[in-house]
């Protein structure tokens, strides 16, 4: 049986190495069906673009947030799938409209 805490702390581990070593990021908007806003910023990872850091604006306003520092809460997580622009309904946006919600 695998130990909780330990698979817990090696994925952390894992989006946090992603995180300090990129050199490369990219930065992404999606509208949802409930008129909320989620903010993607990703890395490419083994030919894939993984997420690293995962902002939703809620309709009402609420804002979460989810990197290697708080992957998940009671409203939704750090997504583990890895994305594709091209296939995924992701529309590219400046790093700078990123960290205007994220630092929000």
């Amino acid at each position: 049986m695998a130990d909780p805490e330990r698979i817990a702390t090696e994925i952390m581990a894992y989006y946090r190495a992603l995180d300090e070593g990129a050199t490369l990021r990219h930065h992404f908007r999606h509208a949802d069906a409930e008129g909320g806003l989620w903010y993607i910023e990703a890395v490419d990872d083994r030919g894939e673009l993984t997420v690293i850091k995962q902002a939703e604006l809620t309709s009402a306003g609420r804002l979460h947030r989810y990197s290697w520092e708080h992957l998940e809460d009671e409203h939704g997580g750090l997504t583990d799938q890895a994305i594709d622009p091209a296939r995924d309904p992701l529309e590219p946006i400046p790093a700078g409209e990123f960290h205007r919600v994220w630092n929000r």
